[in-house]
C-alpha cells in the first residue's frame, strides 16, 4: 500500500511539474493520500454478502485475496440480471468489457500489482456521464447511439483507481426533463425507473437509476450529478448515502450539463453508495482540477476521522415552513438531532426561514429566466428534435425575464447566500429534511406540476454551493420506505458532513436491504 501511495504522490507531482501548476501539488497529493488512507482504514460495515457490503470493504476483501475481481463482477452482473427487469435502473451494460477488465486486474493481483484504491470494484455510472466506448445518451434522442471517445473526468479517475464499469443508469433527458405523469427518473428512450423498496414508488431524480441499483445491490457505487437535489433525492428515496460536494470541488468535464454559464455553480458531481464510508473513499479520488473545468478549485481534502464531534455546534430544523412535510420526516430529523445531544457541543433547533424562502424564490426565477433557451441549445447541439410533452409544455408557457430582471434576481440570490453564510456562523453543521415525504407514487396526473416541496429543501444548497451528505436515519410509519437526513456544513467542510453522517449511520443502521 505504501508503494501505491508513493505512486499516486509521484503522479500528482509529475502532473504539477508538467503543467506548471505550482501550488496544486499539496492539494492533489493530499486527496490522493486520503483515498489510500480510506481504503486502508478498517471498514465499519458488518455485511458479509459480497453484493451488499460497502465498496470499501469489498476493495479490502479483494486486496486480501478473499475474493477476486472476476468473482465480484460476476456477482454484481447476476444481481443486475435478477432485479433490473422490474426496476429498469440500468439502461445500458458493458458486461463483456467488464469481464475482460476483471481478468486483467486479477492477473495483476497475482503478481502483487494493485491498480489503485478501487482495484476490482464493480460500479455503474449515471448515463449523463461520458464513458469511453460505451453508449452514453444523456437520455436524449440526439445521442441515442452516441459512443464517447473519452471518459468524463470523474469516470476516468475511478477507472484509473481500479473500478470496473458494468453499465449506465437511468436519468431524465439532460438530467432535467422528465415525462409528464411520471414522478421518477424517466425519459422517452428508456422509460421510468422503479424504487426497490416499492416498485410503485419514485426513485426520485435525476440520479434515480443510480440510487435504485445501488440500493438493490446491483453496483458497489454509482456517480451522479446534483443540479438541485439530484444526488440527494435519490439517496433519500432509495435509502442509501450520497454526497453533493462543495461547489467546484469536483470537475464537471464530460457531464452532459457540464460547466460554465449562469448555473455553473449549481452543478456538482458526487458518489452514491450504501455506506457513508464509501463517500469518504470515493470523493477525494474524483476531486481536484482537471484543467478543463475552469471553475474547479484545488482545495485540499480534510480527513473526516480527525473531526472532533465534541466541538461541533449543531443546528437543525424538521420543516422549512414552506414544504408540505409529514410527521414521519419531522420525527426522523428530531431523532437524528437527539442522537447528537451529549456527543456534540450543542444542539439547537433554528430555522432561517426568510433566507431559505429568498434562496428558493431566486432559484425558481433564475431557472426559467431565459425561457429554457439553454435547454434548447443543448438539444440543438445533439440534434434532438423530440421532447417529452412535459418539456414542450414547460417551454411554451415560460416567459423569459428581461436582462435587468435576470441580473436583479441574480443579485438577490447572492445576497441571500451571504445572509445564509452569516446565519451558519453560529453552527458547524446543520440537519434538515431532504424532502417533505418518503418516496411518493410514480404516477401523478399528466398536467400536474411538480409539488412545491419537491426541491425546496435541496435547491438552497446548490445555490449556496455548500457540501451536503444524505444518510438514511428513519423509515415511514409502516417501516417500508426509507427517510434520509441532509447533513450540511459550510464550504469545503465535507469532513464535518461525513463525520456527522457516519455517526448518525451508526445510530440508525443506515441502509437496509430492500425486499426486491
Amino acid at each position: 500500500m505504501n508503494k501505491l501511495l508513493q505512486q499516486l504522490a509521484y503522479d500528482s507531482s509529475r502532473r504539477d511539474f508538467l503543467r506548471g501548476r505550482a501550488g496544486l501539488k499539496a492539494a492533489v497529493a493530499a486527496t490522493a493520500a486520503a483515498a489510500v488512507s480510506a481504503v486502508q482504514a478498517a471498514s465499519n460495515d458488518s455485511s458479509d454478502e459480497l453484493i451488499f457490503m460497502s465498496a470499501t470493504k469489498l476493495a479490502q476483501q479483494i486486496r486480501a485475496g478473499k475474493v477476486s475481481a472476476s468473482e465480484a463482477v460476476e456477482a454484481f452482473i447476476a444481481r443486475q440480471l435478477a432485479v433490473n427487469d422490474e426496476m429498469n435502473a440500468v439502461v445500458m451494460n458493458c458486461y463483456a468489457r467488464a469481464r475482460k477488465e476483471a481478468k486483467a486486474l486479477d492477473e495483476k493481483a497475482a503478481r502483487g500489482e494493485w491498480v489503485g484504491p478501487l482495484h476490482g470494484v464493480p460500479i455503474t455510472l449515471k448515463d449523463s456521464l461520458d464513458t469511453e466506448g460505451v453508449i452514453t445518451t444523456g437520455a436524449t434522442y440526439g445521442r441515442e447511439q452516441y459512443v464517447p471517445k473519452k471518459d468524463a473526468t470523474v469516470v476516468g479517475r475511478v477507472r484509473k483507481a481500479g473500478a470496473i464499469l458494468l453499465g449506465k443508469t437511468n436519468t431524465p433527458e439532460f438530467t432535467l426533463g422528465g415525462l409528464a405523469g411520471i414522478n421518477a427518473a424517466s425519459n422517452l428512450l428508456y422509460g421510468s425507473s422503479h424504487n426497490p423498496y416499492d416498485l410503485t414508488r419514485s426513485t426520485s431524480g435525476s440520479s434515480g437509476g443510480a440510487g435504485a441499483i445501488v440500493a438493490a445491490g446491483g453496483a458497489a457505487f454509482d456517480i451522479g450529478s446534483d443540479w438541485g437535489g439530484s444526488i440527494r433525492g435519490p439517496a433519500h428515496n432509495n435509502g442509501i448515502a450520497g454526497i453533493k460536494p462543495t461547489s467546484v470541488r469536483v470537475p464537471r468535464t464530460g457531464h452532459i450539463v457540464d460547466y460554465g454559464g449562469l448555473f455553473d455553480l449549481w452543478q456538482q458531481i458526487g458518489p452514491l453508495a450504501r455506506r457513508v464510508e464509501d463517500l469518504t473513499l470515493i470523493t477525494p479520488i474524483i476531486a481536484g482540477p482537471d484543467f478543463h473545468d475552469a471553475s474547479c478549485a484545488p482545495v485540499p481534502w480534510a480527513d473526516p476521522a480527525r473531526v472532533d464531534l465534541k466541538k461541533l455546534r449543531v443546528g437543525f430544523f424538521p420543516t422549512n415552513g414552506v414544504a408540505d412535510t409529514d410527521e414521519d420526516t419531522k420525527n426522523t430529523i428530531i431523532q437524528a438531532a437527539k442522537w447528537l445531544e451529549g456527543v456534540t457541543a450543542s444542539v439547537k433547533e433554528d430555522l432561517p426561514r426568510e433566507i431559505l424562502s429568498d434562496l428558493y424564490d431566486a432559484r425558481t426565477k433564475l431557472t426559467s429566466g431565459d425561457g429554457w433557451a439553454f435547454y434548447k441549445r443543448m438539444a440543438d447541439k445533439w440534434g434532438t428534435k423530440n421532447f417529452s410533452p412535459q418539456v414542450t409544455e414547460r417551454m411554451k408557457n415560460m416567459t423569459p425575464l428581461s436582462t435587468a430582471e435576470l441580473v436583479e434576481t441574480w443579485e438577490k440570490a447572492d445576497d441571500a447566500k451571504s445572509r445564509m453564510l452569516r446565519w451558519m456562523s453560529a453552527y458547524d453543521v446543520l440537519l434538515c429534511p431532504v424532502a417533505g415525504k418518503p418516496a411518493e407514487a410514480i404516477d401523478r396526473p399528466p398536467n400536474a406540476p411538480p409539488p412545491y416541496n419537491a426541491w425546496s429543501y435541496t435547491g438552497a444548497f446548490n445555490s449556496t454551493g455548500w457540501p451536503v451528505v444524505v444518510v438514511r436515519c428513519g423509515s415511514s410509519a409502516d417501516g417500508k420506505l426509507p427517510i434520509g437526513v441532509q447533513v450540511v456544513a459550510p464550504p469545503w467542510r465535507e469532513d464535518v458532513c461525513l463525520a456527522v453522517a457516519s455517526y448518525l449511520e451508526s445510530k440508525s443502521g443506515g441502509w437496509k436491504r430492500p425486499p426486491i
